[in-house]
């Protein structure tokens, strides 16, 4: 009888550290499934007071200054972000001293699809003089092509002014674009011109 409680509380104490050990096991596999769940969306880089030039064979393309710029090399689609405002400088090698200029309250750039947004009093004005405003544009560098759905104030560099009131899209050197449901005054002396 003595023999067989012996034997029973070697048995219990041998389930009861069986039961310790699972119990133990399976929080630690819910820890680890835990962390591997955490949020990588995280900057892996914050550049203050940004002054970035980007040159193609020696010859500047692009100047941008931004006052924070914050990278996302963490994820599945990695992105840069300009959060407080950017102010990008274009050169065109055939008017390397007259520079297009973008300024936005906010970018954002996915470097490996080379697509770009930016949002918040969007103002361009090209090399040619042409300015243009609106709230959001998107730049598709792949496809050389800039678009947008919002309202398009577009000034001339004679004066006479557009609007495309349901957005536009454009060639990214603004060499040819199409306003959608438009508006304006324009100078008829120029349009005569140019059909001339």
């Amino acid at each position: 009888m003595n023999f067989s409680k012996k034997i029973s509380y070697k048995i219990i104490a041998c389930l009861f550290s069986c039961a310790i050990f699972f119990i133990l096991t399976s929080c630690e596999e819910d820890l680890t499934k835990r962390n591997g769940n955490q949020s990588k969306n995280f900057p892996s880089q914050i550049i203050n007071n940004a002054d970035i030039v980007q040159r193609d064979s020696g010859f500047v393309t692009l100047k941008a200054k931004a006052p924070i710029i914050e990278k996302y090399e963490l994820i599945d689609s990695p992105y840069v972000v300009a959060r407080k405002g950017i102010n990008i400088e274009f050169f065109d090698k055939k008017k390397p001293k007259v520079p297009g200029k973008i300024t936005a309250k906010y970018a954002r750039i996915f470097e490996y699809k080379k697509f770009y947004e930016a949002k918040g009093d969007v103002r361009i004005t090209t090399n040619e003089g042409q300015k243009f405003a609106m709230q959001t544009i998107y730049w598709d560098q792949r496809k050389k092509r800039i678009y947008t759905k919002d309202t398009v104030y577009v000034t001339m560099e004679d004066g006479s002014t557009l609007v495309g009131a349901n957005g536009m899209t454009a060639k990214d050197d603004f060499s040819e674009y199409t306003f959608y449901n438009n508006t304006g005054d324009f100078n008829s002396k120029r349009i005569s011109e140019k059909k001339k």
